[in-house]
Formats: structure tokens, C-alpha cells, sequence
């Protein structure tokens, strides 16, 4: 099944808080099916590219488009997964509440879950295997579990586009593991993954795609051929220096 119709294009895309400038002239294409990696040292402008696809912040300059409409028009189609340490620790919902709330887009003027929405949220706690755990509250769960709940929220969301920013921080091994796997199998079922990333070793093994950022795009394609550029090695290691010694 081909997924390149769903695409995603930035064209000359900046922005600016204040008077400084935190990402300038990024210039992209990508779609489902497809898994991208934005790396670049603290402050280079992953989180600030990730907002403005995820639309909490407005675009200022250039285009952003998703199937070649405008992004604003897409809202349904992209989810925003938060990082899992930044929500409220003691926030008292469910699982399974959690989840439903990807239905809220979908919901009429009724805002009342109809049957396609309770075989959504159920559906998607299935797929993310969280049937066991659907009642307890996000809180006192792990962070594979959070990161899991998260995708499962998108997955209710009928979102293509999943942006999420570090999912690997601050997990264990394992859960690192599963999400990675959870990722792979995301895109086999046609969606797009767009993460910020900052553990350079596993950039091949989880990623199809990189895009390099230092407040501008320095380079962008197939993974394996971004991490072997020389000046993508001087910007990432300067901030990573022990990534350098691990890789010789």
C-alpha cells in the first residue's frame, strides 16, 4: 500500500521569538510510512519545528503543507504527543480517559461519544496493548506505559502524523525497545513519526530519515547517509562528545 500521497512539505519555514531567530529556511519533504529524526544540539530548533507542525505556535514565515493543503486545515490528521515527564505528575485521569480524549475532535455539536468513537478508543487501547492497565490512572504508570497511552490517544485521534518530542528520554531499555518496535509498526500501518532525538547510536536502527538542525537545516535525508556527514559528525559531536569516542 503506498503512502506517498500523504506528504508532508515545509518550504522556507522560520521563526522568530522576539527579536531571535530560532529556526530559519527549512526546506523538507516527507510522508507516511516514513520515520524522521530532528537532531541538533540544545537550542537548535527541534522543539520549536515540532510546535509549529503541531500548531501551537503560528507559522511566520514560509509554508508548511500537508497533503499539499495548508497545515492549519490538517489539525485532525496531527498528534502531538507531549514528553511524558511534563505532564502533571498527579493528574487524576485514567487510561482509558486519556485515550478518549482523541475522540474530542471527532465528537458533533452533541459532544456526546457515539459508537464509532467507543470502538476507536477501545481499538486503539487494544493495539497499544493497554487493556490490563485502561483503568488505572496515568500517574502511576511507568513511562512506556505514558508514551504507549499517548500514542494510543493518536492512534483514537485518526491521526497520520505523530510528533513526538524525545520519546526515548528517561526510558529503560526495555521500554525503549517497545516503543521503538510500537514506531516501526506505526509507519508499516501507514503513518508518518517525526521525533526530536538526541541518542545519536540508535538514529539508524529506529529512524528512516534525519533532519539536522542548528537554528537552521544543515542536512536532511536517509539516516544512515545524514549520519555519515562530515558536518553533520562536527555539529552533533560537539554537543555529544562521548558519542564520538563510543563510535570509534
Amino acid at each position: 500500500m503506498s503512502h506517498e500521497h500523504h506528504q508532508l512539505d515545509l518550504t522556507g519555514v522560520g521563526f522568530c521569538y522576539g527579536n531571535k531567530e530560532a529556526l530559519r529556511e527549512v526546506n523538507f519533504s516527507i510522508h507516511c510510512g516514513q520515520r524522521l529524526a530532528l537532531l541538533g544540539p540544545n537550542g537548535a530548533g527541534k522543539s520549536t519545528l515540532i510546535r509549529l507542525l503541531a500548531g501551537l505556535l503560528p507559522l511566520q514565515s514560509g509554508i508548511i503543507q500537508w497533503r499539499e493543503n495548508p497545515i492549519t486545515k490538517a489539525r485532525r490528521e496531527i498528534a502531538y504527543l507531549p514528553q511524558v515527564d511534563q505532564h502533571q505528575r498527579n493528574f487524576p485521569i485514567r487510561v482509558k480517559d486519556v485515550v478518549a480524549m482523541g475522540r474530542f475532535p471527532h465528537l458533533g455539536h452533541l459532544h456526546r461519544f457515539r459508537k464509532i468513537d467507543r470502538e476507536k478508543i477501545n481499538e486503539a487501547i487494544d493495539l497499544m496493548n493497554l487493556g490490563d492497565i485502561a483503568h488505572r490512572q496515568i500517574d502511576q504508570l511507568s513511562g512506556g506505559q505514558q508514551q504507549r497511552t499517548f500514542i494510543a490517544r493518536a492512534l483514537a485521534q485518526e491521526a497520520h502524523v505523530l510528533l513526538l518530542d524525545e520519546p526515548f528520554n528517561g526510558l529503560d531499555i526495555e521500554s525503549r525497545c517497545h516503543l521503538s518496535d510500537s514506531l516501526v509498526e506505526l509507519t508499516q500501518s501507514g503513518h508518518l513519526i517525526i521525533a526530536s532525538h538526541h541518542q545519536l547510536e540508535s538514529v539508524t536502527q529506529i529512524f528512516t530519515h534525519a533532519l539536522v538542525l542548528d537554528q537552521k537545516q544543515v542536512e536532511f535525508g536517509e539516516a544512515t547517509k545524514v549520519m555519515e556527514s562530515e558536518s553533520v559528525k562536527q555539529i552533533l559531536h560537539s554537543c555529544h562528545p562521548h558519542a564520538h569516542e563510543r563510535a570509534l
